[in-house]
């Protein structure tokens, strides 16, 4: 198994060789003595799916034990857009994701990919649409889980078009894509990491990406937006980090 301090220094180098980086107020250590120590990274979501790909995003858990730890810089958050939906979702959580986590960057930001089994016999968005009108109760949409932006992306495609899906959350993208390829479920709006290994090997098909301009990873796939005008959504992963903040006596 690799080392946390192994880990972490791959991500370094992976943010590296792409060109980005993380940087953090680290309040009083300066430059130079900061790490002295191993910065814990804390996981929340399944292995298999591209938020575990991108170093495993945080859910709600994930978020709590951050707010509760040490605000000296060595405890950071992975997140993505799953984490602000969480507020919406959730009455009771146990803190403020906005007031007690403070944004160091944004370091990557990938479409989803609206994906189908080879069952389904669309081969366009256009005809993906007219497919599900023509097949009322029949196609499933499966998503990562409720309110991720698998789910959401979906949701919106639904909205602008017109057409009904039942949505079936799973407990993460792997699980997803597994009742996907074994034709459970039809469609899928999931994040580009994890489903594009299945779409390059021809196990799935690609209609559209979210984002408004087409993929270069898949640049064969056009936008929905060229057939649903307007349709955009993407996936963004930020570096988070506990911050110190001075409470009143009232919540």
């Amino acid at each position: 198994m690799t080392s946390r301090r192994a880990a972490i220094s791959l991500i370094a180098i992976g943010l590296s060789a792409i060109g980005l980086s993380v940087l953090a107020s680290i309040g009083s250590a300066s430059a130079l003595d900061y790490p002295t120590r191993p910065v814990r990274f804390v996981v929340g979501y399944p292995p298999g799916g591209a938020t575990d790909i991108l170093a495993r995003l945080i859910n709600n858990i994930g978020t709590e034990s951050v707010v509760k730890a040490e605000p000296d810089g060595y405890t950071v958050l992975l997140i993505n857009p799953a984490n602000y939906i969480n507020t919406s979702l959730y009455t009771n959580l146990k803190f403020n994701f906005v007031r007690d986590i403070a944004p160091i960057a944004s370091f990557n930001r990938v479409p989803n990919v609206m994906t189908v089994n080879k069952d389904v016999p669309a081969t366009t968005v256009a005809e993906f649409i007219a497919y599900v009108k023509a097949n009322p109760g029949k196609v499933n949409m499966a998503s990562s889980g409720n309110g991720t932006s698998v789910h959401l992306s979906g949701e919106m495609f639904m909205a602008m078009t017109g057409v009904k899906m039942q949505h079936v959350p799973y407990r993460g993208a792997a699980p997803a894509t597994t009742d996907l390829l074994g034709g459970q479920v039809q469609v899928i709006f999931d994040n580009m990491p994890s489903i594009i290994q299945h779409i390059r090997a021809g196990s799935l098909r690609a209609l559209g990406v979210t984002t408004a301009e087409r993929s270069a990873q898949l640049p064969d796939v056009p936008t929905i937006a060229e057939t649903v005008p307007g349709y955009e959504a993407r996936c963004s992963a930020w570096a988070r980090r506990r911050i110190r903040r001075r409470r009143s006596s009232r919540s």
